[in-house]
């Protein structure tokens, strides 16, 4: 390699590493411009947070005059609520025989957010009289303790001699009296007792998400009425063109 050659050579090396430096800086630079950036995009998501809440917990109470108007006019319904939880993909999963049974004396069903909507709610289940459980009214509590931590708690349920539905076999006797073999869901009411992961509870979640909101699309259902409460109006129409 001649003396020249080699001269451009160092050249372009000395050239090169001084842009490496160059757009290192540069990179790093851009990475705190960032990162300031992002810390101003989360200063205002914290901030919508904190609005949207507010919003929500005006709408709560405003909603709650309307909540009760509702449960007023479902109470001339006979068994409203199984009708609902039947209907409802993910609770008729967990539903055996005699827990649909149980719930048909189940009367009214409740939702409250508490004043601080993200510290939780509580789901109440009023029963009539009826030969499973001593209780009138059944509650499960979602809350967060002082750490921080979800947490959950539930009414203890009286149970009637021989009728704990928790409790049952998974062999249960037909109408010829003899018994069949067959997978029976474990027992609704097992969800009562169960606070072993009160932050992802798949059922107080549908239950407060997506039945208590609107349960008449559920109980429409088997009434040719899945796709909405328009269901009840076309109901009513059909009855008027008989």
């Amino acid at each position: 390699m001649s003396a020249s050659a080699a001269k451009v050579s160092r050249k372009e090396n000395s050239n090169h590493d001084a842009g490496d430096e160059t757009s290192e800086k540069e990179q790093q630079e851009a990475i705190e411009h960032i990162d300031e950036v992002q810390n101003e995009i989360d200063r205002l998501n914290e901030q919508a947070s904190e609005e949207i809440l507010k919003v929500e917990q005006k709408y709560n109470k405003l909603r709650q005059p309307f909540f009760q108007k509702r449960s007023e006019l479902i109470a001339k319904i006979p068994n409203f609520w199984v009708t609902t939880f039947v209907n409802h993909p993910q609770v008729s999963a967990l539903l055996g025989e005699e827990d649909e049974e149980a719930l048909h004396y189940l009367s009214k069903v409740e939702v409250t957010e508490f004043e601080d909507i993200k510290s939780g709610y509580r789901i109440d289940f009023s029963f009539d009289e009826n030969p499973y459980f001593e209780n009138k009214v059944l509650s499960k509590e979602f809350n967060v303790n002082e750490g921080g931590d979800p947490v959950s708690k539930s009414t203890e349920i009286k149970w009637k001699t021989g009728k704990d539905l928790t409790k049952r076999s998974s062999q249960t006797p037909n109408k010829a009296g003899k018994k069949r073999q067959h997978e029976e869901p474990e027992s609704f009411f097992t969800w009562f007792t169960d606070h072993s992961d009160a932050g992802a509870d798949e059922l107080g979640e549908v239950i407060k998400d997506d039945i208590w909101p609107n349960p008449l699309q559920y109980y429409l259902v088997g009434a040719g009425g899945a796709a909405g409460t328009g269901g009840a109006a076309r109901q009513f129409d059909d009855g008027e063109d008989d």
